[in-house]
């Protein structure tokens, strides 16, 4: 798993530098890994601009500007949730034209009927000249927590690299 990431996050620095664009996250689940990831690629600095973890309700209002209304309706591993985080990431990082989000549940508890162990929402966002585009997409994903956050990473990764490949 480790090279598949390693490899997307090399890609992805590539497609961002060649269209001069800049990386932003914010994470709950996956806790900084996905930020881990593509700073671990040498040369990082030119196309990652900051990240956040976002664990707690709390941080995703003060920090990224969740409203108090969408956490209570829809709670946090939610596509509401993780859209309005990807669209906080760009309000808050001007420089980025790229936000990826994960907010989820990696277990081993936590799980519910409607929202199982293993569920991600992803948030991306993208500035464009016509403006902002906010998108997401939720997996269900099997294996232990490490598993599920490892595989967190490696989709949101593969999904930015189709984003600025389509």
């Amino acid at each position: 798993m480790q090279t598949e990431i390693d490899t997307l996050s090399e890609r992805l620095g590539r497609l961002l530098v060649a269209r001069q664009g800049w990386l932003a996250t914010a994470e709950s689940c996956t806790g900084g890994l996905l930020a881990g990831a593509v700073t671990a690629i040498a040369g990082s600095s030119a196309w990652f601009e900051q990240g956040w973890v976002t664990y707690s309700n709390g941080a995703k209002h003060a920090q990224l500007g969740v409203s108090k209304e969408v956490l209570m309706q829809f709670g946090a591993v939610s596509k509401e949730v993780a859209e309005a985080m990807a669209a906080g990431v760009l309000a808050k990082s001007p420089p980025a034209t790229l936000a990826l989000t994960t907010t989820g549940i990696a277990g081993p508890g936590g799980g519910t009927a409607d929202k199982p162990v293993g569920l991600v929402w992803f948030g991306f966002a993208q500035r464009l000249p016509s403006g902002i585009v906010v998108q997401s997409a939720s997996r269900v994903f099997e294996g232990d927590r490490s598993a599920v956050r490892h595989a967190s990473v490696a989709f949101a990764l593969q999904n930015a690299c189709d984003l600025l490949t389509s």
